[in-house]
């Protein structure tokens, strides 16, 4: 009797708390709902805060709850809501002027280089742009170069020393580990794979990054010459001594304008407002004044639009989200885009550094059905290489930032094997089949000469495939193709140069391209794809249940979590791939 009331008891419990879920996710959903309605207030005479201390993508996405609606998000803190805040603001008469403020920027140099043309033509209003740190980091500087004035705390500190890229190597560690990859490569410059075949880097390889990493330097150096007024010499010799690493040096050097703490950087900018000493200065963060930026951009009712695909992430092969890019989301919205009679022309936004080769031939696709019935041109933020490249190579036109990483045209295969693991813990792997290739694979045996001529085969048949497409979209000869291409990476500008690209610019170049294709005097954007969300993701981002990603990034810290991501996401990528040499990280 006593069980069956502690049973009855419990389901009652799990009843009772279902209907208290339920009902306080509708009020979430009310609350959520209300705020999203809410209209943000800019007040006169207010400053612009630029604060970027979140990660920063293209997108900011559109995510729809098919079960609560009433959740449905449609972020404003994308790349591209920030520089239309930025437009947005030389001509508001609220604003006076920006303050780039205490930055870690988490963004790309491409992204940045974006970022920091949009301020340069803000400049062009007349109002000011001043910029503060504790510590600048390069990619910090980069952005406040930009800047009328810019600042720097008694006792902070600067990084300005050039970039560099760091690999690790596991040769010795498969052979002592046991665990070791197969490989098929084809392309001397497809290194994804080195670390795997080596344990230093290759004459290639090494050429390669020292090419694009000069090439990005170059570019950077420039700009900050220009607003600097420092020729680009000047700047190696202080990166070269490090002669702006601390206030002192960084003023001496003309890196920055005047050595102060914040207050006395907030009393200069009332001056610069007209606003008593005694008075709060009036302040809008980005993030809040693109939400207002967004509303405002509403009034557009011009009937005709462009659509913004955005391609960001890995492309894998399946559905895609936020964080990958899927044949499915990318179907989906190519086709949507195709049948709306309203979308006259497509951008395809690519930050990507390959993936799936299967999955980037099915976007090619899309792309080849999309092409016959509405203009397709590609813009290419910070990296569109591999099949990055590969979903590009047959828009109408393609649209580099002067420092996006494009090219890599090359292809590999890997397979783990631990046979070396298993006989040193004794253990035996046999295998029964019915017939003689029935065992394409197994983590227990090394690939045989035949399995390996078969892979070997696939890869080939790929790398001609990509070839083609390239000289097809291109209007190239294959072989030409093949002579820039063996997995070669390329900046936006050596990529101009040697015919990857058609011209140097933005996402703001490319609209203007889609909309001289089009032919149509005004239009409105469309930002695609639309994401969908089940109650598990709901409930995760609402923080009512904690995510197994947040435990495993509190328990083991940000880098060792991030070498398990990768971990992880080598571990999702079926089939052959079309894959950026390397995991990037440019310091």
């Amino acid at each position: 009797m006593d069980f069956i009331k502690r049973v009855l008891s419990t389901v009652t419990g799990i009843i009772l708390f279902c209907i208290i879920c339920f009902f306080g996710l509708f009020l979430i959903g009310l609350l959520f709902g209300s705020s999203a309605e809410e209209t943000v207030y800019v007040k006169d005479n207010s400053v612009l805060e630029l604060t970027l201390d979140f990660p920063i993508n293209d997108y900011a996405d559109r995510t729809e709850f098919e079960e609560y609606p009433f959740l449905d998000e449609d972020r404003k803190n994308g790349l591209f809501n920030i520089i239309d805040a930025i437009h947005y603001a030389a001509t508001d008469s609220k604003i006076k002027g920006i303050s780039i403020d205490r930055n870690f920027v988490m963004a790309g140099i491409s992204q940045i280089k974006a970022m920091r043309d949009a301020l340069l033509k803000f400049k062009e209003s007349g109002k000011f742009i001043v910029a503060y740190a504790d510590i600048y980091t390069q990619k910090d500087y980069y952005l406040s170069s930009v800047a009328d004035t810019i600042y720097l705390n008694p006792a902070g500190m600067m990084e300005f020393k050039g970039l560099y890229s760091e690999r690790l190597y596991f040769k010795d560690f498969q052979e002592k580990s046991g665990i070791k990859m197969e490989v098929v490569r084809f392309g001397k410059y497809k290194s994804a794979v080195e670390p795997f075949l080596a344990n230093e880097m290759s004459d290639e390889n090494r050429e390669q990054i020292s090419v694009y990493l000069n090439g990005l330097w170059r570019e950077i150096k420039e700009d900050i010459s220009k607003s600097r007024d420092i020729t680009p010499e000047r700047l190696n010799v202080i990166a070269d001594s490090l002669l702006g690493r601390n206030a002192k040096l960084a003023k001496t050097s003309q890196l920055v304008d005047k050595i102060a703490y914040y207050d006395e950087y907030v009393s200069d900018m009332k001056k610069a407002t007209g606003i008593a000493e005694n008075k709060d200065l009036s302040s809008i963060l980005v993030e809040d004044y693109a939400i207002y930026t967004a509303d405002k951009l509403k009034t557009n009712k011009s009937k005709n639009k462009i659509a913004v695909i955005y391609a960001e992430g890995d492309i894998i092969y399946g559905e895609g989200d936020k964080e990958t890019i899927g044949q499915g989301v990318m179907g989906a919205s190519f086709e949507e885009a195709r049948e709306d009679d309203k979308i006259k022309a497509i951008v395809l936004r690519i930050n990507s550094p390959g993936g799936s080769a299967l999955a980037s031939e099915l976007i090619w696709r899309e792309i080849e059905l999309t092409k016959d019935v509405k203009p397709v041109i590609v813009s290419m933020g910070d990296v569109a290489a591999s099949g990055g490249y590969y979903i590009a190579c047959n828009a109408d036109k393609i649209i580099a930032e002067p420092t996006t990483i494009t090219g890599s045209i090359g292809v590999f295969g890997m397979l783990p094997n631990g046979k070396g693991l298993v006989d040193h813990m004794g253990i035996n792997a046999e295998q029964v089949a019915t017939n003689k290739n029935t065992v394409s694979y197994s983590f227990f045996e090394p690939l045989n000469e035949e399995q390996r001529a078969f892979i070997k085969e696939g890869i080939v048949d790929i790398y001609e495939l990509f070839t083609s497409r390239v000289a097809e979209g291109r209007n190239m000869k294959q072989d030409d193709v093949k002579a820039i291409a063996q997995g070669r990476v390329w900046t936006g500008v050596d990529a101009l140069n040697n015919g990857l690209v058609d011209e140097l610019g933005g996402l703001d170049l490319a609209l203007q391209r889609a909309q001289e294709a089009a032919n149509i005097e005004d239009y409105k954007i469309e930002e695609l794809p639309v994401y969908k969300k089940d109650l598990d993701e709901m409930l995760e981002d609402l923080g009512l249940v904690k995510a197994k990603e947040a435990i495993l990034k509190d328990e083991l810290g940000e880098e060792s979590y991030n070498i398990l991501k990768e971990i992880k996401t080598i571990r999702k990528r079926k089939g052959i791939q079309l894959l950026f040499p390397y995991s990037l990280e440019i310091k």
